[in-house]
C-alpha cells in the first residue's frame, strides 16, 4: 500500500498536469484530498484529464503557457480565484528538444527548450511565490532530470535547462528558507511517457542502458517522491535534488 500523505485543505498547481509524470502527481495529490488545479498549454486535454480524474477529488484545468510570463500570471490568478489560495506547486512541463548535438541546433530551438524547461519554471514559481511568503507556507517540487546531473550527448539542450533548474532550486531553497517553503528539485531517469515520442530509440536505448535497475522508472515512482516533498513532512529539507535514476547517480 502506497504511503499516505494528508493534503486536506491545500491547493495545488501541477503544470503538464493533463499527461505523464504531471497526471500521476496530481493523482496523488487528489488521493491525499488536496484541491488540485491541472495547468496545461493544451487546454482540451487538462479538461479531459480533469473530467476523467473528479471522481477522486475537485480538479480543475487552467490554460497556461508556462514560457509565457503573462498566461501564467493568467493562471495564477484563474486558480486564486478558485481555491483562494496555492499551498503547493509541482513544475511538471517540460520538452525533450530534437536530438542533436549541440552544433547542428538551431538557435531558436535552443531557445525555446530553455524557455519551457527552465524558463517556465522560473515564471510559476515567481507567480506563486508572493502568496506562500504572505502565508508563511509553501513546497515547491521542480522536475529536473538526470540529464541536468550528468549531461546526455544530443541533449545539451535538455541537459542545460534541467542543470539550470538544479541550481535556480539551489537557491530559492536558500531565499524562502526562513517562511516554511520547501524548494526541492527531483532528478529521474527517462520514464515512459509521451515525451519519449521526441526522441529516437537509440537516444531511449542509450539512457536505459546507463540505469542499472535496467528499465525505466514509473511514473507512479517519480510521483510517489514528490508526494513527500509536497507534504508537510518536508518540512527541513530544501534546496536538495532527490535522486530517482535507478541507480545511475549517487550524489
Amino acid at each position: 500500500m502506497a504511503n499516505h500523505y494528508d493534503f486536506t485543505n491545500r491547493a495545488a498547481v501541477v503544470t503538464g498536469g493533463a499527461q505523464g509524470i504531471g497526471r500521476a502527481v496530481v493523482e496523488r495529490l487528489l488521493a491525499g484530498g488536496a484541491r488540485v488545479a491541472i495547468w496545461d498549454r493544451d487546454e482540451v486535454r487538462a479538461r479531459e484529464t480533469a473530467e476523467a480524474l473528479a471522481g477522486g477529488g475537485e480538479v480543475i484545468a487552467v490554460g497556461a503557457d508556462v514560457a509565457d510570463y503573462g498566461s501564467v500570471e493568467d493562471a495564477c490568478g484563474n486558480t486564486l480565484e478558485a481555491f483562494g489560495q496555492i499551498d503547493i506547486l509541482v513544475n511538471s512541463a517540460g520538452i525533450a528538444g530534437d536530438p542533436k548535438t549541440l552544433w547542428d541546433y538551431e538557435p531558436d530551438h535552443w531557445a525555446q527548450v530553455i524557455d519551457v524547461n527552465l524558463n517556465g519554471q522560473f515564471n510559476c514559481c515567481k507567480a506563486v511565490l508572493p502568496g506562500m511568503i504572505e502565508r508563511n507556507y509553501g513546497r515547491i517540487a521542480n522536475i529536473a532530470s538526470i540529464a541536468g546531473k550528468e549531461g546526455n550527448p544530443n541533449a545539451a539542450a535538455y541537459s542545460a535547462s534541467k542543470a539550470g533548474v538544479i541550481g535556480m532550486t539551489k537557491s530559492l531553497g536558500k531565499e524562502t528558507a526562513a517562511h516554511d517553503i520547501s524548494v526541492n528539485a527531483i532528478s529521474p531517469a527517462v520514464a515512459k511517457t509521451k515525451i519519449l515520442e521526441q526522441v529516437n530509440q537509440e537516444h531511449i536505448d542509450y539512457m536505459v542502458a546507463k540505469i542499472p535497475r535496467g528499465r525505466l522508472v514509473l511514473v507512479e515512482e517519480i510521483a510517489a517522491t514528490i508526494a513527500f516533498m509536497v507534504s508537510d513532512d518536508c518540512s527541513f529539507t530544501t534546496g536538495f535534488t532527490f535522486d530517482i535514476s535507478g541507480g545511475r547517480a549517487t550524489y
